[in-house]
C-alpha cells in the first residue's frame, strides 16, 4: 500500500510502498479515505517522541482517519466489513497511522461508526482535535455567563473549543490576529478577540478586569494565562501545563473513547458543530501540508488518501 512513513530514526517523511497491515485479535482494518495533520504528527516526524514511545519502523504517520472497514480480527463484534467509521489511531506504540491506504485500529478505543450524511473529510479531521477540545471542556465545565479564554483559538482544537464554549453560554475571548483570523473566530462564536502578537494579558484584563473563569490553553504562555484566573477559575491545557504548575490546571491528553467520538460526530451531523477545513492535500504532498501547518492555519488541514 502507499503510505507516508519514517523509514528509520532521523529520516524525513516520504511516500513509499509498504505492506498493508493485517488485523490481529480485537483489531479493525480500515481502508482510509481521509486523514488530517495534527501537531502530534509533526512531533513524531521531527523525532521528538523517539525516546518517549516505541517506534516500529517504518512508522506510518497520521493519527486521524475516516474510511470503510475492510476486515476485522478475531473477537471484533462492533464492526463488520463495509461499515463507515472514523477515529484516532490509539496504540501504545507508533507504527500504523492514518497517512496510509490501510490502517489497523483497536476496536476498544479510537473508532466509532460514521453516520450517513457526515462528510468523510470533516470526520477525518475531527477525531484528535475534537477529542482534545471536548476533554478540555469537560475538565473545566464552563457555565452560562462565565468568561472563557481560548488561547490558540484559530487551530483545529481551538476552533472546536470556541464553538462548544459559546454553545454552553459562556462569553468567549479568543486569541487571533486582526483581519481574517479575527473574523474566523468570531464566526465560530467568540464574543471578543485579542491579538496574540501583542500583550495578550493586558488585552484580556481590559475586557475582563476581574479575571476570567476558564482558560483553555492550546497555545501561548500557560503561567501568564493562569494568572488571569479568578479565585475559582479553571484551566485545561494540551501543552503540558498541569497541576504541577498550577493547582487550577489540568493537563489534557486526548482520550478518544467511543462515547466521545459518538458525541462529536452526532454534533456534526446535527449541525451543532462544524469542522473548519482550510486546505486539502493529496497523500503525496504530506511534507507540504506539514510546512503549511507549521506556518499556522485556520482550522484543519486535511489529507486525501483514497
Amino acid at each position: 500500500m502507499r503510505a507516508v512513513v519514517l523509514a528509520e530514526q532521523g529520516a524525513q517523511p516520504a511516500l513509499t510502498e509498504v505492506p498493508a497491515p493485517i488485523p490481529g485479535a480485537g483489531e479493525v482494518l480500515v481502508k482510509v479515505q481521509v486523514s488530517s495533520v495534527n501537531g502530534f504528527d509533526l512531533s513524531v516526524a521531527a523525532g521528538h517522541l523517539a525516546a518517549m514511545m516505541e517506534h516500529r519502523y517504518p512508522v506510518v504517520l497520521g493519527k486521524d482517519f475516516a474510511g470503510i472497514v475492510e476486515a476485522v480480527g478475531e473477537g471484533v463484534t462492533r464492526f463488520t466489513p463495509g461499515d463507515a467509521v472514523y477515529g484516532v489511531v490509539t496504540k501504545p506504540h507508533l507504527g500504523e497511522g492514518g497517512f496510509g491506504e490501510y490502517v489497523t485500529v483497536l476496536e476498544e478505543i479510537g473508532i466509532t461508526a460514521l453516520p450517513a450524511g457526515v462528510d468523510p473529510a470533516a470526520a477525518g479531521a475531527l477525531g484528535l482535535a475534537g477529542t482534545a477540545a471536548a476533554d478540555s471542556l469537560t475538565a473545566t465545565s464552563p457555565q452560562t455567563g462565565e468568561t472563557v479564554v481560548v488561547s490558540g483559538a484559530t487551530g483545529g482544537v481551538g476552533a472546536i473549543a470556541v464553538q462548544y464554549a459559546a454553545a454552553a453560554g459562556a462569553r468567549v475571548i479568543a486569541t487571533a490576529r486582526p483581519g481574517e483570523e479575527a473574523d474566523f473566530v468570531r464566526g465560530l462564536g467568540a464574543a471578543h478577540v485579542v491579538d496574540y502578537t501583542g500583550d495578550v494579558e493586558a488585552q484580556i484584563r481590559e475586557i475582563s478586569p476581574d479575571g476570567v473563569d476558564v482558560v483553555l490553553h492550546f497555545a501561548g504562555d500557560g503561567a501568564a494565562l493562569a494568572a488571569l484566573l479568578t479565585e475559582k477559575g479553571r484551566l485545561a491545557s494540551t501543552r503540558g501545563y498541569g497541576a504541577d504548575q498550577h493547582p487550577a490546571a489540568t493537563f489534557i491528553m486526548a482520550n478518544p473513547t467511543a462515547d466521545t467520538l459518538d458525541r462529536l460526530v452526532a454534533d456534526v451531523a446535527a449541525g451543532r458543530l462544524s469542522v473548519p477545513v482550510e486546505r486539502t492535500y493529496p497523500l503525496a504532498e504530506v511534507p507540504a501540508a506539514f510546512a503549511a501547518f507549521g506556518t499556522g492555519t485556520r482550522g484543519k488541514i486535511v489529507i486525501s488518501v483514497a
